[in-house]
């Protein structure tokens, strides 16, 4: 009888694409708008501002990846779902022809 053979999986392969902490795409958004807001106004108080609203964002981004480094994907594909999905016992149960016709 032949034992099991026993694949590692390891932790390289398998980790969420992380920048700084945050979401890639999130963090390195945030910090577009934070450089066009002090590069745009080219004022003090605009690089404080852009300063703090990237610090800011960095932060939120960080505690969103530690709750769910998924949590941006996941968040998108529910904004693309329907509004409304009605309720089914089954998907094999057999609807009738006003049913059908309700939910197009």
């Amino acid at each position: 009888m032949m034992a099991l053979r026993i694949m590692p999986i390891h932790r390289a392969g398998n980790r969420e694409n992380l920048f700084m902490g945050g979401d890639r795409e999130l963090v390195m958004f945030s910090g577009l708008l934070a450089g066009a807001l002090i590069f745009s106004a080219q004022d003090l108080m605009a690089t404080v501002y852009g300063i703090l609203l990237w610090v800011g964002a960095l932060f939120v981004c960080r505690l969103m990846a530690k709750a769910d480094p998924k949590m941006r994907p996941v968040y998108m594909r529910h904004r693309r779902y329907k509004e409304y999905y009605p309720p089914r016992s089954t998907p094999f149960r057999i609807n009738t022809q006003g049913q059908g016709r309700q939910y197009r």
